[in-house]
């Protein structure tokens, strides 16, 4: 199990997001999960599904919430295993990140991304192979 690309998840958020002020970001969002080749981890379906269920703000109804989750099964998405853990934990350490950004960048190097779109690190961050994407700079306000 392969992918080019990891999508943190504030992609899948934005992308859903009905707010008025999100719109920019939106497009943004949609274009980047239109690329073939993406990977997912449980850790961003579990949040996903948690922000836009108790965020209201984004306007992001449970049906959608439920029915983006059901798309998400049908791609490649990561497991939280043992080794993951381990993985995010060494990772958290060494560069002074929180365990759940570990989390991403461990399932990103196991699904063998180069790329993390993510607006949560820092951009143009190497992590271990694994280079953090921003793609919102561009589109804030």
């Amino acid at each position: 199990m392969t992918a080019q690309y990891f999508i943190d998840t504030n992609i899948l958020l934005y992308a859903g997001s009905q707010h008025p002020l999100d719109q920019a970001k939106r497009i943004t969002a949609l274009n980047i999960l239109r690329k073939p080749g993406l990977g997912f981890s449980a850790q961003v379906m579990q949040e996903y599904f948690h922000i836009a269920y108790t965020r209201e703000r984004l306007g992001i109804s449970l049906e959608v919430a439920l029915e983006n989750l059901a798309l998400l099964e049908r791609k490649i998405t990561l497991p939280i295993s043992p080794l993951l853990v381990l993985q995010a934990t060494r990772l958290a350490l060494r560069h002074h990140i929180s365990y759940w950004d570990g989390a991403i960048i461990s399932a990103a190097l196991q699904l063998g991304c180069h790329t993390l779109y993510s607006e949560d690190l820092s951009h143009g961050q190497d992590y271990d192979g694994v280079k953090v994407i921003n793609p919102f700079l561009e589109t804030t306000h």
